[in-house]
């Protein structure tokens, strides 16, 4: 089914006759709390903001459903679509899911936290019963019988008894009426579909892109062509990957437009404070004037040396953020039997998106429309009404998809270079980045500082911990903004380091701080966002511990886990990868083989101590691995993940997501680490900036909890939070060797095991 561009799609659909809607009133948007991320708008549209929709065509019918969130490949658009055609009723493959289009979907905040199912999925659910009970009304009332008396499925309304044999699809009900529900108060009742008579939800679904992407029919927005559309290219301040202070701003000096005024293309150079770029007629034009164009910069001070990072974030000033304070941590530590002392750091890593950055903008008769790849496509139009001053009225986000991004990468960034440019040349321009300035501007996943002290009694009971995370902000503002000084360079501190900064295990006396500080380069949140450095340091403390007191690695943790589906999750995940109480790998002697083997266990939920209520999945890692002590190479030779996610709408997409999560996690476990030189990020390809391929890649066998009675709970991260923590455990277990500091390269394991 071909749509017609949101805004219009919209404007008709509250207008057209022969339609059913469910609509929410026009309300401000979502703002975030304080310490948090995101951009604050006031902002309300004028029109209601439609949920679902059902349309008399020639053909029956159509229905549609609106989202705010995006499908960053977690398999969303299925799964809402399952969740909507379950309640109203209608078959799968005829439901149309508009997902993110800023003036067709309705403002749901940012596509984070692994919420769209478990929040955003909920308004949903409830517009399609609402809409169903009202054509369940209006047969009713056609054929003056109540309507306990009738069925609605596969799009038609019939007699639930099947006495009488009358049927009226959806269309018919709807002909020439246009009927407009306001969607219910999350307080009032609505009559939803019981779970037992679910036909859709919870069963396996393929996912509904995956066809036009193996057919190359899907348009990503690398491949958006608009008429008139010119091609634009930028240049970057010399400092990669900084931002704040005097590092950022008022550094160009002049730009020597003779330079390319040789060149073919109408090439048009376009300075705007410390932003600049070129547009040509042709891509291949706007590449060579990018590189020809002369450009002279102030120079600016050296980078913050990061060769020692935690130095570097000792060094960084802080706010020191309590978290829990309960007991006595220092007398506990002092009375123990054991007593350690760890430090546990994270690297700085990037989104690595396959695809450099793409969008395209159009600015006519004041009107911005920009085709993005963004995952928050109405904090994005906010941005840009900072960046240009239109009013979000008057901006468009066409959202289509991208490169992943696991968080952010550039595909905010390279929105407001194409709206710049296309300004500025009045006419539709195409801006790309190349891989080196992907690479050097993407906000990276930031690095950590995981300070830990824990202390066990001579019986093996967990007396004290003391944990204090240090975590850089990663809130980089749209780099437009800040390149033509609409927004001061100042850093902004936030409140991020804190997630699943608590540890799962039951210790007497806890200590739990977050020290917030400012960033020491350009960062934004990455998977697992500061949860997964903190489980690392946790379940590589409680491995250390356990073999202190010469426990069972899985033995002791669930002797210290309250949560019984903790419990029973990581007893499943053990069972089910054949875990031998009691068993030792090499511990640094090779087998007979010549190869160091090792098993290591981990577990760990990701939560949110700002928001309560909220909380990733369950999830645990049991990792089998062998180490060749000559060259330090890893080769994971088993990999058992178990997750509890509550109710899955799509089992399937549940194990799909759960891949990902693994498969980057190893890779960032293994491999990643950004390098920094005076200038900033030196990490400019993949040569300097390697990942994962499928040949280092074990089988991954998933198992997962049966829990459809439970609600769902997010699954786009949690996977990935344990994975570190078990890759150091089987580590030890293979080499004897504990390690506190990610990657875990050859480099870094032969060093290890030489020292």
């Amino acid at each position: 089914m071909t749509l017609p561009q949101p805004s219009v799609l919209h404007e008709q659909l509250l207008s057209r006759p022969g339609t059913l809607l469910v609509v929410r009133a026009p309300v401000a948007p979502p703002r975030p709390i304080p310490g948090q991320p995101g951009t604050a708008s006031d902002y309300v549209q004028p029109t209601p903001e439609i949920f679902v929709a059902l349309l008399a065509a020639q053909q029956g019918w159509r229905a549609l459903a609106f989202n705010g969130h995006v499908d960053l490949g977690t398999g969303i658009r299925t799964a809402l679509a399952q969740i909507v055609a379950e309640e109203l009723e209608v078959p799968l493959e005829r439901l149309e899911m508009v997902l993110g289009h800023t003036a067709a979907a309705p403002n749901q905040g940012p596509t984070i936290a692994s919420a769209s199912i478990q929040i955003s999925a909920v308004p949903l659910r409830r517009a399609a019963a609402q809409a169903r009970e009202q054509l369940l009304a209006l047969a009713a009332q056609r054929w003056a019988v109540a309507p306990e008396q009738l069925l609605a499925r596969d799009g038609c309304v019939g007699f639930a008894d099947g006495a009488d044999a009358r049927v009226l699809d959806y269309g018919e009900l709807l002909q020439g009426r246009q009927i407009q529900l306001s969607l219910a108060a999350p307080e009032e009742p609505v009559k939803l579909k019981p779970a037992s008579e679910y036909r859709l939800v919870g069963k396996g679904a393929a996912r509904v892109d995956i066809p036009a992407k193996a057919t190359g029919e899907l348009s990503f927005v690398h491949d958006v062509r608009v008429p008139g559309m010119r091609h634009g290219r930028v240049l970057r301040p010399p400092h990669p990957g900084r931002d704040g202070g005097d590092f950022i701003g008022h550094c160009l000096i002049d730009v020597d437009r003779t330079s390319v005024a040789h060149l073919p293309g109408r090439v048009e150079v376009v300075v705007e404070g410390d932003f600049v770029g070129v547009v040509a007629d042709r891509e291949e034009q706007a590449i060579a004037a990018m590189r020809a164009l002369r450009v002279h910069w102030k120079s600016v001070p050296p980078a913050p040396d990061l060769s020692d990072l935690a130095a570097a974030l000792r060094a960084n000033p802080a706010q020191r953020r309590a978290l829990v304070d309960s007991g006595d941590v220092d007398a506990s530590a002092a009375s123990a039997a054991t007593h350690l002392r760890r430090s546990y750091v994270w690297p700085y890593q990037m989104h690595a998106s396959i695809g450099p950055s793409c969008a395209v903008a159009d600015f006519q008769q004041g009107r911005l429309t920009v085709w993005a790849g963004t995952q928050n496509p109405h904090m994005l139009r906010t941005d840009l009404d900072r960046l240009l001053q239109l009013g979000e009225g008057h901006i468009d986000i066409v959202r289509l998809e991208a490169a992943g991004c696991y968080g952010r990468n550039c595909a905010d960034d390279v929105c407001a270079d194409a709206a710049l440019l296309a300004r500025a040349v009045g006419a539709p321009v195409r801006v790309q980045l190349t891989r080196e300035q992907e690479h050097q501007w993407e906000p990276k996943g930031t690095g950590q500082l995981m300070d830990v002290s824990a202390a066990i009694d001579a019986d093996g009971e967990l007396l004290a911990y003391d944990f204090a995370v240090r975590y850089p902000s990663n809130d980089a503002p749209l780099l437009a903004l800040l390149l033509t000084g609409r927004v001061a360079g100042a850093p902004r501190t936030l409140e991020m380091g804190d997630r699943t900064a608590v540890p799962p295990y039951r210790y007497r006396d806890q200590r739990i701080a977050s020290h917030d500080m400012a960033p020491l380069v350009r960062s934004s949140w990455l998977r697992g966002v500061s949860a997964l450095p903190n489980s690392f340091a946790h379940d590589c403390m409680i491995d250390e511990l356990a073999q202190a007191a010469a426990a069972d690695p899985v033995d002791f943790r669930l002797r210290h886990l309250d949560d019984s589906r903790a419990s029973e999750l990581l007893q499943a995940t053990a069972r089910h990868a054949d875990w031998q109480r009691g068993a030792r790998g090499s511990r640094g002697r090779p087998a007979a083989d010549g190869w160091l083997h090792g098993r290591g266990v981990a577990y760990a939920r990701y939560v949110h101590s700002r928001f309560p209520g909220f909380g990733a999945a369950w999830a645990a890692w049991v990792i089998d691995l062998r180490v060749d002590p000559a060259s330090g190479r890893i080769e994971v030779t088993r990999l058992v993940v178990g997750q509890d996610t509550g109710m899955m709408v799509n089992p399937d997409g549940v194990r799909h997501q759960i891949h990902g999560n693994v498969i980057q996690t190893l890779s960032r476990s293994l491999m990643e680490k950004v390098a920094f030189d005076a200038s900033g990020v030196s990490s400019r390809e993949w040569g300097t900036y390697p990942i994962i391929g499928f040949k280092a890649l074990p089988d991954i066998e998933v198992l997962l909890m049966p829990r459809q009675d439970e609600p769902p709970m997010g699954a786009g991260e949690s996977a990935s939070v344990p994975g570190p923590a078990a890759i150091a455990n089987a580590l030890f277990d293979a080499t004897g060797k504990r390690f506190y500091a990610a990657p875990f390269t050859p480099d870094a394991v032969r060093r290890l095991l030489a020292g």
